[in-house]
């Protein structure tokens, strides 16, 4: 392969002609399967002596490369093999990629490191064992270069294995068994030295360091001693002084290499005392000794340094955001044990009026912000993903924990609270923390009686004020603190009437967005949790809803699209009138969204939540047709051009959304959309067949003889259950195709034999590859129940036509297979449809298949089986229906720890075993001795739950079919259809009624009869029902005398 012109090629991509860069890209496109490109490729990227752009441009089409066509790629059937690099090219990759790494510029090293991973992930260790070999050599090499290229490369390794299981990760523990103790070596060596250089590969160290151990510790690679040095390491790097970064910007100063390694060393602590040295609340039983070992050994000598930087920041030393937020982090889960809440305690009136309350304070940052671009400033308030990247909600969350965890500390939180509140000198800056406070502190204080009594006037004395006052911070603080409130119980209505007065009249008339943003978060915090809210606004909703749409597009925050939500729900009747205005205008946000590319994630967030908002409009729509009518095309505008333009993203809303716009009648235009969903389905929408499912149930069922008028929407949906039945979508998506098929079958009885043959073939040659679920396995059986119950004779001789000569016929195998499998159909309609198939099998009389003669003494007892199951399904579907929550409120429900005392977490493994200890150790205290024991009950208590699982063990059951239709006064009762089988057996076929009787035990004859009595039973219930639903039962008047005389 030529390297010269490969080179003018790579130069000709980045040329500012389109036309050359389009005629470049496609010659890259032919030659790129040449033997020797791939090679030449990384050859011109390594050429020094090429100008920078073409490196980098040969650097992006590699990496693209080889993401796409390193490893070999399975053809699929009648389709030719996809391209793959050769082997002889690979070769070759491996054997210099390391050194193009070491040797590389910053910007091209990134490139190839993706690349490395790439090569890692498909070869290591089978084709590519020397790469811990290249990585150990640049190691042992007196190179700074050679030690990046050798630590970057590493860290691939490691970021391949970060989330594996431990039993998945034994090459990567081979691989540091000789390269943790050199990077070890080397790290102890380059702490001597403090230029940056050395500073930023310490912080790649320690990024392999948290990647190897983050997710597990190997605690036979990493011992007691090694996890003591590395712990050293971190807390010497956490302790060191930061040389002076005063001369940079802010944002420039949380990227100082300093700063950075600074907090890699600290992310390290916290990730292994979380994770591995708490205990009782491990993530794992295997670390609880590990953990027994941590916490006396590492406490003290951490909590110094951690302290230690609290109190450089408390004397107005700059300490970076994300260390601060580790710092708190480490502090919140120390506040859980004993042990280190001793060592911390004599600090925390302390950290709490100097760290966390300046930090939650507004700043002058905040101010700069708000008033330069509140748009920005809303969405850092409501981003998640900047949670990390201010310390803020970790000092919330530290303060949350201290106060619910440990006695004594509330009233001091709430002391220095009050005294800034009350105070005369207190700024606007000083109050805004001191209210951020209390509103975190807020579900703690509601849970205390002695604070619980005094909120009310606490809100009206001092948050309420705060809606007039002249700096809109406070403004939005107000409405923040309310919605934190918003579980209060408010003893006097006007209270009420205010916090909703005054929160909508902020969303309504307030200058700043900011403002109106936190009112209506407020406004649905209160309509959600104070049933007595919603008439305080009704004759203001109209207002509220237009002015919540405009501040829903102007800030496209994923937050008010729920309180959207919510305001539908609860003003569903008043908002008739302009709810086609409110979908048209969510429409067109949505629309806007789309439109605009920066922060991707957080339009996408918005984009869903726009969608879901349009689905709860349909929703509290459906009882109101003619507005659904003005609706539905609306709606079918955004669904149709998700579809049309395959914004993947969106698909699982966008499916709902069908599923909304077919729930009642289903329109020319849905017909139409069906094709489109094929189109789709077709295209890339395999993924998704669960969540199209719903929709086409309803393309099905909702309107049966239209979805049959035409063949081709019966062959679109039976084409779509044959990809995913042929395909290797994973056992799921088969259970619903299958069942989607069975849903047809009955749903559309004696209308379509011409095609039941292909259910019929589509199931069973299903079945002759592995299934791995019973839940496949019934379900493509039900698929062939469905069509003996459709047409017996029809099924038989379909079965016939696929029997091979002197083979089994397939109709005795599928016979046994059912019965064989009968214990393995749960939930009821699964149940019920196998009763009303053994039933039908069972009346053939001269038609029966020959096996049944053979099997006759499994059938009944099957039926027993069924029957039993279904008794308990019943039972348990009517104790739920019965079952309410029941909300507890108790005074001082939660009560602090005291000094001495651990947090147990619940979720913990040993968690039963340390509630056991307590108890004793408390009785102990009291004077009398516990004997009892704490045990799970997971084991006992496995019959009591299997009755709730039988209910609807997999899910299907909600695509229901005509035989579930049970409110119908024609509906299919199965124990009476059973009663009436076996009782025209007993009468008319005296011979096969034996032979299905004959071997019964005295158990199964007395369920037998069980099963008539209750046939009987629910016959009358139903009579009984009747009557009532035609006006109840008739008695013949009869005048009621005044006076009684008992005896004669």
């Amino acid at each position: 392969m030529e390297a010269q012109k490969l080179t003018e090629l790579l130069r000709a991509t980045i040329d500012p002609n389109p036309e050359q860069r389009k005629a470049a890209e496609d010659q890259l496109a032919q030659i790129h399967k040449i033997i020797g490109f791939v090679p030449t490729i990384l050859q011109i990227v390594m050429q020094t002596t090429l100008e920078q752009p073409v490196r980098q441009a040969g650097a992006v089409y590699l990496k693209n490369l080889i993401n796409s066509s390193w490893s070999d790629h399975e053809a699929k059937p009648g389709e030719p093999i996809p391209f793959s690099i050769h082997e002889q090219d690979r070769a070759m990759i491996r054997g210099t990629v390391v050194d193009a790494i070491v040797h590389a510029p910053e910007l091209i090293r990134i490139q190839l490191s993706v690349c490395v991973n790439h090569i890692i992930k498909s070869d290591f260790p089978g084709r590519w064992p020397q790469v811990v070999d290249n990585i150990s050599i640049y190691l042992q090499n007196q190179d700074l270069n050679g030690w990046n290229g050798a630590l970057l490369t590493m860290y691939q390794l490691v970021k391949t294995y970060e989330y594996k299981r431990s039993e998945e990760r034994t090459p990567l523990n081979e691989a540091m068994n000789l390269l943790l103790p050199m990077i070890y070596q080397l790290i102890i060596r380059l702490l001597n030295e403090q230029s940056e250089q050395s500073v930023l590969l310490q912080k790649q160290i320690l990024k392999i360091y948290y990647a190897l151990t983050q997710y597990s510790l190997p605690l036979d690679l990493i011992t007691k001693e090694i996890f003591s040095q590395w712990m050293e390491i971190c807390r010497q790097i956490a302790d060191r002084e930061v040389p002076d970064c005063s001369h940079l910007d802010e944002d420039e100063r949380t990227e100082f290499p300093y700063w950075k390694t600074k907090k890699w060393a600290l992310h390290i602590m916290v990730r292994m005392f979380e994770r591995y040295g708490s205990p009782s609340n491990v993530v794992s039983e295997k670390y609880q000794k590990f953990a027994e070992w941590y916490l006396p050994t590492f406490s003290q000598g951490v909590l110094e340094v951690l302290l230690k930087i609290l109190d450089q920041y408390r004397n107005r030393v700059y300490v970076s955001p994300r260390v601060l937020t580790d710092v708190l982090n480490y502090l919140k889960n120390a506040v859980s044990h004993a042990y280190t809440w001793k060592l911390i305690k004599p600090h925390m009136v302390a950290v709490i009026q100097d760290v966390i309350f300046p930090i939650m304070s507004f700043t002058d940052s905040d101010q700069e912000l708000w008033e330069s671009d509140p748009y920005e400033y809303i969405r850092l308030k409501f981003d998640i993903f900047e949670d990390y990247a201010t310390p803020v909600p970790a000092a919330q969350s530290l303060l949350h924990s201290i106060c619910k965890k440990r006695k004594g500390v509330l009233p001091k939180a709430m002391a220095t609270i009050m005294q800034i509140i009350t105070s005369q000198q207190a700024d606007n800056k000083q109050k805004d923390g001191a209210l951020h406070m209390i509103g975190t502190l807020a579900d703690v204080l509601l849970k205390k009686a002695l604070y619980r009594d005094q909120v009310e006037s606490m809100l009206t004395t001092y948050v309420f004020p705060e809606f007039q006052n002249p700096a809109g911070h406070m403004r939005a603080r107000a409405c923040w603190v309310l919605h934190y409130f918003c579980d209060v119980q408010i003893k006097n209505p006007q209270v009420l009437a205010e916090i909703m007065r005054l929160t909508t009249n902020a969303l309504l008339t307030d200058k700043e967005l900011p403002v109106k943003v936190e009112a209506a978060i407020g406004l649905q915090m209160f309509l959600s949790s104070q049933d007595e809210a919603p008439p305080y606004v009704e004759a203001q909703i109209k207002e509220i809803t237009k002015e919540l749409l405009t501040i829903i597009r102007e800030t496209e925050n994923e937050d008010l699209t729920n309180v959207m939500q919510k305001i539908v729900c609860t003003f569903t009747t008043q908002l008739l009138p302009v709810a086609t205005e409110i979908c048209q205008h969510l429409a067109t946000t949505f629309s806007q969204v789309l439109e605009s590319e920066e922060g991707s994630d957080e339009k996408a967030i918005t984009a869903m939540s726009l969608l879901n908002t349009i689905e709860t409009l349909l929703s509290v729509m459906e009882e109101h047709p003619e507005v659904l009518l003005n609706l539905h095309p609306i709606v079918i505008n955004v669904v149709g051009h998700i579809f049309q333009h395959n914004i993947t993203d969106f698909y699982e809303e966008t499916f709902s959304l069908v599923y909304d716009l077919t729930c009642k009648a289903i329109s020319p235009e849905m017909w139409q959309m069906l094709e489109l969903i094929y189109q789709v389905f077709k295209k890339d929408g395999i993924d998704y067949f669960i969540d199209i499912m719903p929709a086409l149930h309803n393309y099905v069922t909702v309107d049966t003889p239209a979805f049959l008028s035409n063949p081709n929407r019966l062959l679109a949906i039976l084409d779509m259950c044959k990809t995913m039945l042929t395909g290797n979508p994973g056992e799921d998506p088969e259970c619903h195709a299958a069942k989607l098929m069975e849903v047809i079958i009955l749903q559309c009885k004696g209308q379509i034999d011409s095609v039941i043959h292909m259910f019929v073939e589509l199931a069973l040659s299903r079945l002759t590859r592995e299934v791995q679920s019973s839940e496949l396995r019934t379900m493509c059986l039900q698929v062939v129940i469905a069509a003996l119950y459709y047409n017996p004779q029809l099924l038989l001789s379909i079965l016939d036509k696929m029997s091979q000569p002197n083979n089994e016929p397939i109709s005795s195998h599928f016979i046994k297979q059912w019965l064989h499998d009968t214990d393995c159909f749960l939930g009821i309609h699964d149940r019920k449809l196998c009763v009303l198939g053994l039933c039908t099998l069972i009346s053939l009389g001269d038609a029966k298949p020959q096996v049944l003669s053979e099997v006759a003494a499994k059938i009944v007892p099957s039926l027993i089986l069924l029957f039993d199951g279904l008794k308990r399904a019943y039972e348990s579907r009517a104790q739920e229906d019965e079952e309410e929550e029941e909300e507890e409120d108790g005074d001082d429900c939660e009560e602090a720890l005291s000094s001495d005392e651990d947090d147990m977490d619940e979720m913990a493994p040993n968690y039963l075993d340390k509630l056991a200890e307590f108890t004793k150790a408390k009785a102990g205290e009291a004077g009398f001795e516990v004997k009892a024991e704490v045990k799970d009950d997971d084991e006992s208590n496995d019959d009591a739950e299997e009755s709730v699982e039988d209910l609807n063990e997999t899910g299907l059951e909600t695509f229901t079919t005509p035989i579930d239709d049970e409110e119908n006064d024609s509906a299919i009762d199965e124990y009476w259809t059973f009663k009436e089988v076996i009782t025209a057996l007993s009468a008319q076929d005296q011979a096969w009624y034996a032979l299905l009787t004959s071997n019964l035990t005295p158990e199964q004859a007395r369920a037998l009869q069980d099963v008539v009595v209750t046939a009987d039973q629910r016959k009358a219930a139903k009579e009984s029902k009747l009557i009532e639903k035609q006006g109840g039962f008739a008695f013949p008047q009869t005048t009621v005398p005044s006076s009684f005389k008992f005896g004669s």
